[in-house]
């Protein structure tokens, strides 16, 4: 794997899962030598990123951009868009044994989420695979391609659910009911079901949202301002 693409794929997993929380500042020469790389292909990797709407320039160096509720509202809007077309295709092509497997674990996904933070990991990737059979069995690689760009968005903003297990586990029961419609071929079912729980994500991630900017106001002065990495 090339340098450039290494430290892109690095920094974007940073940003992605919140190690790199936004309003980080990233310079060339830091991250040079953290990813042990030269500066050409951090430079590489912040131009992606950029492109990707993960980090901004300031006058100090490349940002980690924030999500703002407007931003958050403005991604659901089109996430609704996309992905209720997406299920509503799936169940009209769909083949059964990819949608069967992850029936079955997203039937294990409340034990997972029992054992809190060591069964995330496992949960999400039963998600992420949710995602990738409904872009699949979709079969329109223009929609595949938008999908793709709003997950890339939706990776920071799902993990604003995290510390609530209330929600994770109903998310789970909504993922559930998707993949049934999808298994039953109604089409409008898996669509209406994607609808249901986007707007349930909606709601708790506006919820999450307001508590983080309460804290972060409620911060002296000094607290605030750009971090390094």
């Amino acid at each position: 794997m090339r340098a450039g693409d290494r430290a892109y794929r690095t920094l974007r997993a940073e940003i992605l899962d919140g190690s790199l929380e936004p309003g980080t500042l990233l310079q060339e020469v830091e991250q040079s030598t953290r990813l042990g790389v030269s500066r050409t292909p951090v430079r590489e990797a912040l131009r992606q990123l950029a492109a990707d709407g993960l980090v901004a320039a300031s006058g100090r160096g490349n940002v980690v951009t924030a999500v703002s509720r407007d931003d958050i509202v403005s991604l659901y809007e089109l996430r609704e868009a996309l992905e209720a077309k997406a299920a509503a295709l799936a169940a009209q092509h769909h083949d059964d044994a990819p949608f069967d497997g992850i029936r079955e674990r997203l039937l294990d996904a409340p034990r997972l989420l029992e054992q809190g933070e060591p069964g995330l990991g496992p949960y999400f990737a039963i998600v992420d695979e949710l995602d990738e059979a409904i872009e699949a069995a979709a079969g329109n690689p223009f929609l595949g391609a938008a999908l793709r760009n709003v997950q890339l968005h939706s990776a920071r903003i799902r993990r604003l659910s995290r510390h609530n297990p209330e929600r994770l586990r109903a998310a789970a029961g909504e993922h559930l009911l998707i993949v049934e419609a999808i298994l039953a071929r109604d089409a409008e079912l898996a669509s209406h079901a994607t609808h249901v729980h986007l707007h349930r994500s909606l709601t708790n991630a506006l919820a999450t949202a307001s508590e983080a900017v309460d804290a972060a106001t409620s911060e002296s002065p000094a607290d605030r301002g750009p971090k390094v990495a």
